[in-house]
């Protein structure tokens, strides 16, 4: 059992003159999720080697237990600071794909050609994609079978807008990640800020928020079975 995670390359939030990047918990806690069933984990990046971190995601309030043991793990640790790069990857290699969230990603991995590719001929080939929190805005630009938006018609959840509004980037990021979902024809849901909230519709699992990573990494398993 063999899951591929990929994470952005991209480190500048905007036009802020701030660093940006994955969030460590959303790495962190799929990262154990798959490994404690036994899976092998390979950390992707559009430019490979060490993805940056959101400085945020290592201040001492948005730790857990998963990032401890993450930051204290010499070969979790030495899989970040060498991802693959992602243009590299078969997916033939894979049982599942996992995209952790972080705001990185709406700027690279949304416009990706390689990860828009491989998202498209994932689901194609019924190989389940998970994605969490500002990670289902890889699905910008990704086309189902019927040449519409994958997730147009599809039960979908991700980052709020009163979230983005509470982090206060609303006029930071490129795009709100509710609103283009809906605007891509998703069925978007959501539970409470902040609470673990997860959907699964045929392939794709997607997860609000950071509270839902390890739930959605469990929901993508239960595909993988």
């Amino acid at each position: 059992m063999n899951v591929l995670m990929v994470l952005t390359s991209h480190d500048q939030l905007g036009n802020t003159g701030e660093k940006t990047g994955f969030w460590l918990e959303e790495l962190a806690a799929p990262y154990y999720v798959f490994k404690d069933a036994g899976a092998k984990v390979v950390l992707a990046s559009p430019q490979g080697g060490q993805p940056p971190l959101d400085p945020n995601s290592s201040q001492k309030d948005a730790l857990t237990e998963a990032t401890d043991r993450f930051e204290a793990d010499a070969e979790a640790m030495a899989a970040l600071a060498s991802t693959a790069k992602l243009a590299d990857v078969s997916l033939e290699d894979f049982d599942a794909v996992f995209y952790p969230g972080g705001h990185g990603p709406l700027w690279d991995l949304a416009e990706d050609p390689t990860s828009i590719a491989l998202i498209e001929n994932a689901i194609k080939a019924g190989t389940p994609v998970g994605a969490v929190c500002h990670a289902p805005g890889v699905l910008r630009h990704v086309k189902g079978q019927d040449g519409k938006p994958l997730v147009s018609g599809k039960n979908v959840t991700g980052f709020t807008n009163t979230e983005e509004e509470a982090v206060g980037l609303t006029d930071v990021v490129p795009f709100l990640v509710e609103d283009m979902l809906k605007d891509n024809g998703g069925q978007y849901s959501k539970g409470d800020d902040w609470q673990s909230y997860v959907v699964t519709d045929g392939w794709l699992v997607t997860g609000q928020n950071p509270a839902s990573s390890a739930a959605a990494a469990e929901a993508l398993l239960k595909l993988m079975a």
